[in-house]
């Protein structure tokens, strides 16, 4: 359901809220919180869709506030969304004139009793959110160092003016990469003489991340440019070898570890509603944020020497990383001659599996019961054979002695 509203005030919002939610059928509020977003005209529809998509997970009034400053007098316009593919419930303000100088005054009625309130500005946000008229009512406030350009992106300022409830999405971009780099180290015990980021040039997300790592090691971190896109590797230099988390792509990435294989690790660069939803699962202060906006204040005032990998770090790193390579690679080419014939040996000498007995044992059993069968039937041909040799010998027999008489009788005859 739309409800357009023209020249209106919070009150008719407010009971146009009502009505249609009694219209759809649910007259009590299932949210959680309150999102006012502090929008252009040309990205709010893409801002207000970040904002019902992450209210999937947690079901919250939506305030979109349009702001157009000037002389005129002022005015408000509102557009109610309710269903719709909506979670929660949706409104759109459009502040014109003076009153859009003076938000607070439209958003406050607005907002859901009881509850937490975000505030987000996709296009960059105040130097000091806190400050903000609109940023005063937040529990959370959400600014994007990205959504701008990187000189407008006043680090020191922030981290001057920073108050409990300040975030940013260049630092909610660096989770994933925080939580494998600490787990590495976790899994890999080990001092780290240096580390470096690289990244595409200008990437806010990158001074932060090497901000982190140099507050938390306490060693030089060296930033280095890519094609990017985003940050593309981050690398811990140590004894043994870099502990590296390569993403090229965007979307796959290689980790690292020395002496085990790589890992491939899905880490694509997520989308502004998944941010959203990450910044709306905790609403407490968030303080390795500020120990890192200090660190980065720190850093800035360091000489560029400080931050930068000596070479013996770096080629130590690499060399261990090369025999370990090696190491990995080349045993069973290198073995000597007498572990060879020890493993051919044992090779055929080694007992035959239980399988292979029973089957041998089988096939035996098989041979002895044809050999069996073969001696039986030639018996049997040999008995039916006898009668016929014996009559056929009587036979020649008694053809021999009448042959003989005969021969007998002519030589009688003869001699008479």
């Amino acid at each position: 359901m739309i409800i357009d509203l023209t020249n209106t005030t919070s009150s008719e919002i407010a009971s146009a809220l009502l009505r249609a939610r009694r219209n759809a059928g649910s007259p009590a509020m299932g949210m959680v919180g309150t999102i006012v977003v502090v929008v252009d005209e040309a990205s709010h529809h893409d801002a207000m869709k970040a904002a019902n998509e992450a209210g999937r997970e947690h079901p919250s009034r939506v305030l979109v506030a349009i702001l157009r400053p000037g002389r005129g007098a002022g005015g408000l316009d509102a557009e109610v969304r309710v269903g719709e593919g909506i979670p929660g419930e949706a409104v759109l303000l459009r502040l014109h004139g003076e009153l859009a100088k003076v938000p607070e005054s439209v958003i406050t009625p607005l907002l859901l009793p009881d509850s937490p309130v975000i505030v987000w500005w996709p296009g960059g946000g105040p130097k000091v959110p806190h400050e903000d008229p609109l940023g005063a009512l937040g529990r959370r406030r959400v600014t994007d160092a990205a959504a701008g350009r990187r000189a407008a992106v006043d680090f020191p300022a922030r981290a001057e003016g920073y108050a409990p409830g300040d975030t940013d999405f260049a630092w909610s971009r660096l989770t994933p990469w925080r939580a494998l780099m600490a787990a590495a180290l976790d899994q890999y015990p080990t001092n780290v003489s240096g580390a470096e980021v690289v990244s595409a040039k200008g990437n806010a997300s990158a001074d932060l991340m090497a901000a982190w790592l140099q507050c938390r090691l306490g060693v030089p971190v060296e930033q280095r440019n890519s094609r990017g896109p985003g940050i593309t590797a981050v690398r811990m230099f140590t004894p043994a070898g870099p502990i590296a988390l390569t993403r090229p792509d965007g979307a796959v990435a290689t980790f690292s570890i020395p002496g085990q294989p790589d890992r491939p690790v899905a880490l694509k660069r997520r989308n502004t509603s998944e941010l959203l939803s990450e910044e709306l699962r905790r609403l407490d202060p968030d303080d390795v944020y500020a120990q890192t906006l200090a660190c980065m204040v720190k850093r800035e005032n360091m000489p560029e020497s400080a931050k930068v990998v000596s070479e013996a770090d770096r080629r130590s790193a690499q060399t261990a990383a090369e025999k370990a390579a090696r190491r990995t690679a080349t045993p069973a080419k290198t073995a000597s001659p007498e572990l060879e014939a020890h493993a051919a040996g044992t090779r055929k000498t080694a007992p035959k599996k239980p399988g292979a007995k029973k089957a041998a044992a089988t096939k035996a059993v098989v041979r002895k019961a044809s050999a069996a069968v073969k001696s039986a039937r030639k018996s049997v041909a040999a008995k039916k054979a006898a009668p016929a040799k014996t009559t056929a010998t009587a036979k020649k027999t008694t053809a021999k002695k009448a042959t003989a008489k005969k021969s007998t009788s002519k030589r009688v005859a003869g001699r008479s």
